[in-house]
């Protein structure tokens, strides 16, 4: 019985793990997305059509981290949160695919081939990570992705308002699901483990195209 509880902790904590990345290395703790100088001003439009071209590299194509999850985690537990998180982020994507075109074309910034060999090196780590054989690393990152989703679509619906693009509802499992899934996964210690190393992964990619895309709008400058 002991062993038993003891198992039921570390399952809810390596949820707790994920909630607390989520907060402070995710998308929401970027210090970009609450600047003013991002979604406000003259620059706006710049700055909105950046964002949705760096993230429609890192996330348009498919198959991508869900997708791969998907093919790459033997657990049961995990089936209904992933064939759910497969069907809403296809849709995500689509909306992507919508954005980049009515966006235009990339804002002219110094350092342009440089950012895109960055983003391309990003999607290549994350596919890597999300087809890893690690029990628990695949599904780990796809967990973050979709619990980071939801503060990446708050760019994303200004972008959509701004150039008047239908902004359907998002379908994603919702960060309390996903959660909730993670803490059913997470059987054992090497498991959750590997739950929160692909989870620090993803949050880590993440963070690092919040900062390449704030380093852009400061590079454009006034012109």
């Amino acid at each position: 019985m002991a062993s038993v509880a003891s198992q039921n902790i570390a399952q809810v904590q390596v949820a707790q793990m994920l909630e607390t990345l989520a907060r402070s290395d995710g998308t929401l703790g970027h210090a970009y997305l609450a600047s003013a100088d991002a979604f406000a001003g003259r620059h706006v439009a710049r700055n909105l059509a950046d964002i949705v071209h760096h993230l429609c590299l890192l996330h348009g194509r498919h198959p991508g981290v869900v997708d791969h999850a998907g093919n790459h985690t033997v657990e049961v537990a995990a089936r209904d949160w992933l064939i759910a998180a497969i069907d809403g982020f296809s849709a995500e994507r689509l909306l992507l695919t919508k954005l980049v075109v009515a966006v235009g074309p990339l804002p002219s910034t110094p350092g342009q081939a440089e950012s895109e060999s960055a983003v391309l090196s990003q999607h290549h780590a994350l596919d890597m990570l999300a087809q890893s054989d690690r029990r628990g690393c695949a599904f780990g990152a796809a967990a973050a992705l979709v619990m980071d989703w939801w503060a990446v679509r708050t760019p994303l619906e200004q972008a959509a308002k701004r150039f008047n693009i239908d902004y359907p509802a998002c379908t994603l499992p919702s960060a309390d699901v996903t959660l909730e899934a993670v803490t059913r996964v997470g059987e054992t210690a090497a498991v959750e483990r590997a739950i929160t190393f692909g989870a620090q992964q993803l949050f880590g990619q993440h963070r690092g195209l919040w900062d390449l895309l704030e380093a852009r709008q400061i590079a454009r400058g006034e012109y």
